[in-house]
């Protein structure tokens, strides 16, 4: 069960939404819990997805398809996108960065997208949701970062998959978020996060 605020009477769009689990301490780790933790993007199968009753994807980019500031995806994501969408999977890219970097990388591996998006508030959740044309509960958001991607799914009523960073970082702000995240990392570990599906 679900709780939502601010649902838009004309678009329908959620602007707030908890579930009622979460808000009990139906999870240790409450709002912060991604629905799986893997390391990396190519690791996600299509029969995963479709376990997770999933139907469309938002993509993070910066150490997640690429590393931060590069226009050259890791190894395989390319692959990995086309076997996505060649199983029916709708995708956009859904990221805080700049247009100036979002746009231009989208293009090179042929997705739309959504750049200062704003994330963890759902702003850029719901002009990604309209794309894609899906409700909430068919959406996973996948990223490496928790207090954003995982968060933000959370709140927006979306599924999430948080990804181990793949690249070395050096802003002051992504370090404190990184050292934020190692003791929600360390319980995710503990609780083997989404076996439930990996295992299947």
């Amino acid at each position: 069960m679900a709780v939502c605020f601010g649902r838009s009477c004309l678009s329908g769009d959620i602007l707030f939404c908890i579930d009622t689990v979460w808000l009990c301490g139906g999870d240790e780790l409450g709002i912060f819990t991604p629905t799986i933790a893997m390391e990396k993007v190519t690791d996600i199968t299509p029969g995963l997805l479709k376990q997770m009753d999933i139907d469309a994807v938002l993509l993070d980019v910066d150490n997640t398809l690429a590393p931060p500031t590069e226009k050259t995806p890791y190894e395989g994501v390319i692959k990995w996108i086309d076997e996505m969408r060649a199983e029916g999977f709708a995708i956009v890219i859904c990221s805080n960065n700049f247009n100036s970097r979002i746009k231009p990388f989208s293009d090179s591996v042929g997705l739309d997208c959504v750049a200062m998006s704003l994330k963890p508030f759902p702003f850029g959740f719901n002009r990604a949701k309209r794309k894609l044309k899906e409700k909430p509960k068919s959406v996973v958001v996948i990223g490496d970062q928790i207090y954003t991607d995982v968060l933000g799914a959370n709140l927006a009523g979306m599924k999430s998959i948080l990804l181990v960073p793949q690249s070395e970082e050096h802003g002051l702000s992504i370090k404190i978020r990184r050292g934020m995240e190692k003791n929600i990392r360390k319980k995710l570990r503990i609780m083997k996060r989404g076996e439930k599906y990996v295992n299947k």
